[in-house]
């Protein structure tokens, strides 16, 4: 890092990374009242701006809200609400009151936002009138609602005097990762994560003050979450939500419609974009992506249809995004095809043991503080004597320090973007009557769209059953009790599952396996 850079780092250090951290201060209170925090875009492309002045106003209000329904410091408070300005409300007022913001993402069905809500042992959900009958079935947890009758109650309400200083270890987001085996698992994020978060931001995107900045990421995940709504808040950078699901056509017009020069999104966003013939006059200054390894064919049809190279960057929810193909232009170097790039300021990072892994003591900006009340788990992400974090992520370094992605140690699939752990959707397989056995893996996408695609092998108990309607049943049955993302695209009829002598799946057998 030259000297400047390093300025800069030990600059948000000493922001964030500090006993007197107050997350509502460094994310709202401290901007410009007048300046946009978001911009909330309809389907219809009609907008909505959200200064920071408004978000402090109401976010202080509904704080005393929430506080009125027992809402404390180191309070998890799980939210399933879609992108608009009641997140923004709801979230600052969560982190006014010192509480913990659990992200639950809107295509879950009852059984993967159970896990989180009882992972995290909350007491009150916050949700929408549209997905309030996915948390009534769970035993033991107050519902509140966004709509008129809360926001008669808001506007009521006195503002809450002073928000609670946490400092630089307390958590303000806890996530949920999972993996190939157990439940999901909670990734606590404490306040100093911030600086990591605003350097993404700065030099792996180089969103910049007149920028028009859209990261199309869901924010129930940790990359929407993380620099969608986390870092434009903590640089005071304008961020766009915008409601409407994702297409190539829509993405197309909003980038036109409100002048977008910094999009970010998942590599499926670039390849359907790539394939629909839609994208014409469309011209950024940024573009960047996460999520899965991106293809070289991506990258050189951007060039011309984006007017930009599309930058890859890799990191993980216990991390944020910590190797960079880095677009501010102290730090951009040429793109190597299927590189992910280098380190980023504050971090320094190596192979060990074949493994991507994090330098801790020689790494500022690194944060992750270990699994919530999983100290086991939290042990085999370190080495022993805790200098390295391991991704679990294998890949190689070239000899210009570029970083190469090569697979996942583990079983984790990356389908469009998200990371989905086999165990979930397994669990909710076993429970229907004619599953005997079930491993689920992923592979590649027959489209070339999504990266991955779940695919589930099962051994089941009648073998003259009816391969097409099993199919369709076991798909419906993840969609309605797990999630829309995760459901098998396809389901294999096997006599039995690959083992290891100690009775392990060898789930790389099974994505090896033809058809």
């Amino acid at each position: 890092m030259t000297g400047s850079i390093e300025a800069t780092v030990e600059e948000w250090r000493a922001q964030y990374d500090v006993d007197s951290a107050n997350a509502a201060w460094l994310m709202c209170d401290r901007h410009d009242r007048d300046a946009v925090a978001f911009r909330v875009v309809e389907e219809d492309l009609s907008t909505r701006d959200i200064t920071y002045g408004e978000l402090a106003d109401t976010s202080r209000r509904l704080a005393t809200v929430l506080a009125e329904h027992g809402v404390q410091q180191g309070d998890r408070v799980p939210v399933l609400l879609n992108k608009g300005a009641e997140l923004a409300f709801t979230l600052m007022a969560i982190w006014r009151l010192g509480a913990v913001h659990v992200p639950l993402f809107t295509a879950f069905a009852t059984g993967a936002i159970e896990l989180r809500v009882t992972g995290s042992h909350a007491k009150l959900v916050i949700t929408e009138e549209g997905q309030r009958a996915k948390v009534e079935p769970i035993d033991g947890i107050e519902i509140l609602q966004v709509g008129d009758e809360l926001d008669r109650r808001v506007d009521a309400a006195e503002p809450i005097a002073e928000s609670v200083t946490v400092g630089r270890h307390g958590i303000f987001l806890q996530l949920f990762t999972s993996g190939t085996t157990g439940s999901p698992k909670g990734v606590p994020v404490p306040l100093r994560a911030l600086a990591g978060f605003h350097c993404y931001l700065h030099y792996g995107l180089d969103v910049t003050a007149d920028d028009v900045f859209w990261n199309a990421a869901d924010p129930g995940w940790a990359y929407g979450l993380y620099y969608a709504v986390v870092a434009p808040l903590a640089a005071g950078r304008t961020s766009i939500f915008y409601r409407g699901g994702f297409t190539a056509e829509s993405t197309v017009k909003v980038i036109k419609e409100l002048g977008v020069t910094n999009f970010a999104g998942a590599p499926t966003m670039y390849r359907v974009l790539s394939n629909s013939g839609l994208v014409e006059g469309v011209r950024l200054r940024r573009a960047g992506s996460a999520g899965e390894p991106l293809t070289p064919d991506v990258v050189e049809w951007a060039r011309e249809a984006l007017g930009t190279e599309v930058r890859d960057t890799y990191g993980q929810t216990e991390l944020g995004m910590v190797i960079c193909n880095h677009a501010h232009p102290d730090l951009a170097r040429p793109l190597k095809p299927g590189s992910m790039g280098q380190p980023s300021p504050g971090i320094t990072a190596a192979e060990v043991d074949g493994q991507i892994a994090i330098d801790v003591e020689n790494s500022p900006l690194f944060w992750f503080p270990g699994y919530f009340e999983a100290p086991e788990k939290t042990a085999e992400r370190f080495t022993e004597d805790h200098r390295w974090y391991l991704t679990a992520d294998t890949g190689r370094i070239d000899e210009d320090g570029y970083f190469f992605f090569t697979a996942r140690d583990d079983d984790v699939i990356l389908a469009a973007g998200y990371r989905i752990g086999p165990f979930d959707v397994e669990s909710v397989l076993i429970t229907h009557s004619q599953v005997v056995e079930v491993a689920v893996v992923g592979r590649p996408d027959p489209e070339g769209i999504r990266g991955e695609v779940v695919e589930a092998f099962v051994v089941v108990a009648d073998k003259s059953i009816d391969h097409a309607a099993f199919e369709k049943e076991l798909q419906a049955k993840v969609r309605n009790e797990y999630s829309k993302h995760a459901y098998p695209r396809r389901v294999h009829l096997v006599d039995e599952l690959p083992k290891t002598p100690s009775g392990k799946i060898q789930r790389y057998l099974l994505r090896e396996t033809e058809g």
